[in-house]
């Protein structure tokens, strides 16, 4: 449903007394007419007996919805670097709310920090995770961040910030009061801001796979604390057991001898590396990795080089990596930090992977953004009620006008009208 603004008109007459019965000829209002615009004709008001002067008028102002009975739900879609624009609400949702989807600037609507330069220099060349791969990497930001400052975009204007500012003029131009948030992963951390910034908007919010500031970058003791609790699982199992004595103990044995080809096919250990650690994120691909590992172990490559060809396909194109950069880099970095080390200490069974290709790779290369404010970059109090619901990760509509610095911003909304209200 694509709207200027959620408002609707009403009729006015002004004259000495009195109205006809008869049907009446009103203005039309401007298209796209904000609140409280006000259109006026000069007209005659008939009477039985005589006539008057008369001033007939639209008024435009804020709509509601009488039959609505609970509050809307903002949806804030994880990332940073996806659409905020493809959630698919469960039916119980839709029954008693207003489901709202504001695209994320950056990504949706009509500035994109779209980087072809990262996704060519993603493809890797040699080792992904060897420093030749990374300084590609890290040249690429440079250059996409430069290509996009050279055509007139202004990178500060895409921090998380931002978004929570698009999220709350939404909400002011469809008339709701408060509204409810449903977040997932990346899209609680734009909850949580949200919270901060304009409390009072927020009636209450649920965050799903939370990622609290400083997060964004996964730490490799976090990694093998939960390779740590497959295993024990795995310990459990008689049937794992014959498979693999010691999970861990395999996943080290394969990492530390990885064969670099099967067949005719290449192996790249970075791109296995990536790709294993992405698959970890879910306990239904879990399996998958455990499986290429354990028959790598037994002399059958033929998973791991699934899994560097399965890289190519997915990842360089997965996101919008403008987008990721702006969100993560103003948020989280820390230039003090070493990541092409600290993502792959000694000792550590997978590392941080997917940490040493991102942020690693920055230590040859930059994306120049400002950073948060320090009040939004540690973790604080927070009066907005909110349930935080685990999750099986690794890691804990219409144009509206936005204008900043003299720019305007077409940000996208989807609004789902619950069923029994109006479409």
């Amino acid at each position: 449903m694509r709207r200027a603004q959620r408002a609707f008109t009403l009729t006015l007459v002004l004259a000495a007394f009195g109205c006809a019965g008869h049907r009446l000829s009103y203005p039309t209002a401007p298209v796209a007419a904000d609140a409280d615009t006000l259109a006026l004709e000069q007209g005659t008001l008939e009477t039985k007996s005589r006539k008057y002067r008369a001033e007939f008028g639209t008024l435009v102002v804020p709509a509601s919805d009488s039959t609505s009975h609970t509050e809307p739900i903002f949806l804030l879609n994880g990332g940073p670097g996806l659409s905020n624009m493809k959630w698919r609400p469960r039916e119980y949702l839709l029954s008693n709310h207003d489901l709202v989807m504001v695209g994320y600037r950056g990504v949706d609507g009509s500035s994109v920090l779209d980087c072809p330069e990262v996704e060519k220099a993603l493809k890797g060349d040699g080792d992904l995770l060897g420093e030749r791969s990374l300084r590609s990497l890290g040249a690429a930001w440079t250059s996409c961040a430069s290509r996009l400052r050279d055509s007139g975009v202004d990178l500060d204007g895409y921090t998380m910030m931002e978004v929570v500012d698009d999220l709350e003029a939404a909400r002011r131009a469809l008339g709701y009061e408060r509204v409810s948030l449903l977040s997932l992963s990346y899209g609680t951390r734009v909850a949580y801001l949200y919270g901060l910034r304009h409390p009072s908007s927020i009636l209450r919010s649920v965050m799903i796979g939370v990622n609290p500031p400083g997060h964004m970058v996964w730490e490799p003791a976090a990694v093998d604390t939960q390779l740590g609790r497959y295993a024990d699982l795995w310990e459990r199992d008689p049937r794992m057991q014959a498979r693999s004595p010691d999970l861990v103990a395999t996943m080290r044995n394969v990492l530390t001898h990885m064969p670099r080809r099967w067949l005719v096919f290449g192996i790249d250990p970075g791109k296995v590396r990536v790709l294993s650690f992405i698959l970890l994120f879910h306990r239904t691909s879990a399996p998958v990795v455990f499986d290429a590992y354990i028959a790598a172990e037994k002399g059958d490559a033929s998973g791991l080089a699934l899994m560097s060809l399965a890289y190519g396909r997915t990842l360089p194109s997965m996101m919008c990596w403008g987008d990721l950069a702006s969100k993560a880099v103003s948020a989280d970095f820390d230039s003090s930090r070493d990541y092409v080390a600290e993502m792959d200490p000694p000792g550590a069974t997978l590392g941080s992977p997917l940490g040493k290709l991102l942020w690693g790779s920055l230590r040859y290369g930059s994306w120049p953004i400002r950073t948060l404010p320090d009040e939004y970059r540690k973790l604080r109090d927070s009066d907005v009620p909110t349930l935080l619901v685990s999750c099986c990760l690794i890691s804990a509509g219409a144009d509206i006008p936005f204008f900043r610095r003299w720019d305007t911003l077409k940000i996208p909304i989807a609004r789902r009208i619950r069923a029994s209200g109006c479409s």
